[in-house]
């Protein structure tokens, strides 16, 4: 007599493995605000006895995040259900080039894009980083993206120190942030790139 693997149940019904890659440079605390107990709560009431089992973010070697992912195991996953949190993710901003998986489907997903920007840590004039607080940066940039886009999160890194803004259009959030990096003592020489 043989015996097979089954993939762990509650309350008797099966549950497929759901893996979730969005592509948002999100650290924990934001990944989780802003995808991962959005996802918890939609999947309690899509699929009673589904539940998120883990998250984590991707870094590079300096550590900066490259995107985030999800995992949950799934209750009575169906074609239909898969369709809808395709759109819920969506609908929550998940970016360009995020990815979802489902009992053995996967699919593409996001309409948001992305925008970040590089702020010199280490090569500007000292008298600048003494006048001028990156956080001071990040307000303004904040209030400059309203309406067009949203800033999720920033990073520090060793030299560098990086803003992450999403929204509907690059170019549009783009145009927004011009005038701030033109003249702001903090952004001299900053780089600002299309990340989704």
């Amino acid at each position: 007599m043989s015996t097979a693997e089954t993939t762990p149940s509650t309350n008797g019904a099966d549950q497929d493995l759901l893996q979730v890659r969005i592509n948002a440079r999100l650290g924990g605390p934001q990944r989780g605000d802003r995808y991962e107990d959005p996802l918890a709560y939609w999947l309690e009431q899509r699929a009673p006895g589904s539940r998120v089992t883990g998250g984590g973010t991707l870094r590079s070697p300096e550590g900066e995040p490259l995107g985030c992912g999800i995992d949950a195991r799934v209750v009575g996953a169906t074609d239909d259900l898969l369709d809808a949190l395709v759109v819920y993710l969506e609908e929550i901003g998940a970016p360009r080039g995020s990815v979802v998986s489902l009992g053995g489907q996967t699919r593409p997903l996001g309409r948001a894009e992305g925008l970040a920007i590089y702020l010199d840590g280490t090569g500007l004039p000292d008298e600048v980083y003494a006048a001028h607080d990156v956080n001071e940066f990040f307000d303004r940039l904040h209030e400059a993206v309203a309406g067009v886009g949203r800033l999720q999160s920033f990073w520090e890194g060793p030299t560098t120190t990086a803003g992450y803004v999403y929204g509907p259009s690059y170019d549009a959030m783009r145009a927004a942030v011009e005038p701030l990096v033109t003249a702001h003592p903090l952004a001299q020489g900053c780089r600002v790139e299309q990340i989704a």
